[in-house]
């Protein structure tokens, strides 16, 4: 008791914080082995025995050089997650969620020190919290080896760079090594990461300009060009770690240029999606896309709170209410939460697969809404007590509702819709929701123990036949050699399907099905003895 009086508020507020990553980090690691595979795992197992290959042979093996795409793409995930599978006492698959879970927790801690930072314990606690209990980015840390970990890489930056310009013109030498950490990880994980770029120069040139109007344009140059050779030493650690976790990188002066100028431009074969209740070419999806689904697949409260956070972050800057430094910080936040969705807006890029390339949006949101809901304490705390009992209750009510969600929805958080859409069941005929196929795990798993159950053999001489609609890499590593998969249903023994637009719902017995809130997943079906043309409602594209 003694221990506990001597603690101050701050104190107090930053032991919550770490309690709720430790119980983040437990749950995490008591659930990782629930979540199935995605489309594109098995592929990115490949890489990542193939990066290791490159190290391994001292450069003379270079399939990592030219295989699929993914040799445009940063290598550190994949590669951790290979190396660590031959260490840890869990299979490829197992260890993968168990990585993508582990980066997740970094995420988190980065956000609540980013928060922190900026607007103190309580912004870094609530931040911490709203993105904890964000559905789409609890769900995406254990299954997206590229989306995922890009986010967590882009929230490390934004911490560096929010430390330099609180420093500018004179950073540290610790906030030069975040930048640089977090400018490796970023570019190392994905070159559009030069997307961070543009907020720091709409930091500095406010900077700039702000010390142009106070000391005249020499002594603003002067500055300016002081702290970049400050940075030296970030942007030189940030290029070797780049390299460190991109070979390819390095392997030529402009391949990092010949990525940007590949990923600026739809690179794949157009196919459609559901958006609204329409069929929709990924190309041709309309300009509300990204904010529809922002506004349907965010937590409310998260909403609410990061746009509060946004419109006091311009209120600060316009007011001048902080010094130079810190109104370019909350420049760079406003912007690097909301600027992408502008910029989508405007140019209407090839969308598809939900938002999950705008992942690296969440961390900077939920620093908004950590900075909205302090706010919000700090004025109930001017009225009394139970002003700010009442802020707090309706907080953890706006929390409870995606944390019971996530519960419910388990291991498939990914999909969640808030109540706007009337969650999973509203959304199941409007928009995409396993899109990655995650349900043929659990879905798979059934369909054997029910044909273990009933005592079935396959008939002599051959393997039982399955027509899946969905990603068939993952229904051969989870259903086994027991079975022979095809695309074609007649003749099959039984038929294992997504719960998509796309594949057909079968008048069959139902022997296994994947349901959340009355919404199915996957179903597998008895097809013996029946004739089905194909396994599509729609020819493929």
């Amino acid at each position: 008791m003694n221990f506990l009086s001597r603690l101050t508020g701050s104190q107090i507020i930053d032991a919550a914080a770490v309690a709720v990553l430790a119980v983040m980090s437990a749950v995490a690691f008591a659930t990782f082995r629930d979540y199935g595979l995605g489309w594109d795992d098995f592929t990115h197992a490949q890489m990542g025995e193939k990066w290791l290959a490159l190290y391994t042979s001292g450069f003379r093996n270079t399939e990592a050089f030219s295989f699929v795409n993914l040799y445009l793409y940063g290598g550190g995930f994949d590669m951790l997650a290979a190396l660590l599978a031959k260490v840890l006492p869990y299979e490829l698959f197992e260890t993968r969620r168990l990585v993508g879970a582990a980066v997740g927790i970094v995420g988190l801690f980065a956000t609540w020190r980013l928060a922190r930072r900026v607007g103190g314990p309580t912004a870094g606690l609530i931040a911490l919290a709203l993105l904890a209990l964000c559905p789409v980015f609890y769900g995406h840390m254990f299954i997206n080896a590229k989306d995922a970990p890009f986010a967590v890489a882009v929230t490390v930056l934004l911490l560096g760079l929010v430390r330099i310009l609180d420093e500018y013109p004179q950073p540290s030498r610790a906030s030069i090594a975040v930048f640089g950490l977090g400018l490796g990880l970023t570019l190392g994980t994905r070159i559009m990461g030069v997307i961070a770029g543009f907020y720091a120069l709409a930091a500095l040139a406010f900077l700039i300009l702000y010390d142009a109007r106070a000391e005249g344009l020499r002594v603003a140059f002067a500055r300016f060009g002081r702290f970049m050779l400050r940075l030296l030493p970030g942007f030189a650690g940030g290029y070797l770690l780049m390299g460190l976790l991109w070979p390819w990188s390095l392997a030529a002066p402009l391949n990092p240029f010949r990525a940007l100028t590949y990923f600026s431009v739809f690179f794949e074969k157009p196919w459609r999606e559901v958006f609204g209740g329409e069929i929709i070419s990924v190309v041709d999806m309309p300009s509300s896309y990204l904010p529809t689904l922002l506004a349907l697949k965010l937590p409310e409260i998260m909403t609410l709170l990061a746009l509060a956070g946004a419109a006091l972050l311009a209120w600060r800057i316009l007011r001048g209410y902080a010094t130079p430094q810190r109104r370019s910080v909350y420049l760079m936040l406003v912007i690097a939460a909301l600027g992408p969705i502008l910029l989508v807006v405007v140019t209407r890029p090839a969308m598809y697969n939900g938002f999950r390339h705008f992942l690296f949006l969440l961390p900077p949101l939920a620093v908004l809404g950590g900075l909205g809901g302090a706010w919000l304490f700090a004025q109930a705390a001017r009225v009394g007590r139970p002003a700010v009992a009442g802020v707090a209750v309706l907080l953890l009510v706006g929390l409870a509702s995606p944390a019971i969600e996530m519960v419910r929805l388990h291991p498939y958080q990914y999909t969640h819709f808030n109540r706007l859409q009337g969650g999973v069941a509203g959304a199941s005929k409007s928009y995409m929701l396993d899109y990655w196929g995650l349900s043929f795990k659990q879905a798979a798993h059934k369909l054997r123990e029910e044909i273990e159950e009933r005592g079935e053999e396959p008939p002599e001489g051959r393997r039982w036949r399955i027509a899946v609609c969905g990603p068939h890499p993952i229904a051969r590593i989870e259903l086994g050699d027991e079975f022979e998969l095809t695309w074609d249903p007649n003749g099959a023994d039984f038929a294992l399907m997504l719960g998509t637009y796309y594949c057909m719902q079968f008048l069959a017995p139902v022997l296994a099905q994947v349901e959340r809130e009355g919404v199915v997943y996957a179903r597998a079906y008895d097809v013996r003895h029946r004739s089905f043309s194909t396994l599509f409602t729609l020819p493929p594209p």
